[in-house]
């Protein structure tokens, strides 16, 4: 994995929000921005990227093209992930996939925030109880106790 950053303290929120699009769109695993202090005291954000080493260049460019940075700087990163995998869960208000991680004694399991938008739009009702109800539903597999046992 490599993470590209840059810092900018002169550009506005619209053009950072069509930044992350296009940089997610270019392939990007996650882009993020933190909230910084630089030189002179004003106020900047740090604009993180991370990615795969094949697209490390063509987002390096996007950066330098799309803002007013004039660098950036990457390393390396390791990242260690939780196997993954989707549960489908039948709801009264449709199906829900549910995003279970796993390994190493450790378990997750998460209703897919899309799916549970489209549903509270759909049906009027708000995106907690479209979450609770497919996760009560989901509960009812007892997936954790399967998934764990087939780990050990």
């Amino acid at each position: 994995m490599k993470v590209i950053e840059t810092n900018i303290d002169d550009m506005s929120g619209e053009f950072l929000g069509f930044l992350m699009e296009l940089l997610l769109q270019h392939n990007a695993l996650d882009v993020w921005y933190t909230p910084i202090y630089m030189k002179k005291n004003r106020p900047g954000v740090k604009v993180s990227v991370l990615c795969h080493p094949q697209d490390q260049e063509k987002l390096e460019d996007i950066l330098l093209r799309e803002t007013t940075t004039l660098g950036v700087r990457s390393y390396s990163a390791f990242r260690k992930t939780l196997q993954r995998q989707w549960i489908k869960v039948s709801t009264r208000y449709g199906y829900i996939r549910i995003k279970v991680a796993y390994g190493d004694g450790v378990f997750k399991a998460a209703p897919e925030y899309e799916d549970c938008r489209l549903a509270s739009r759909t049906y009027g009702v708000s995106l907690r109880e479209i979450y609770d109800e497919a996760m009560q539903e989901f509960s009812k597999l007892d997936i954790k106790l399967k998934v764990l046992e087939s780990n050990v």
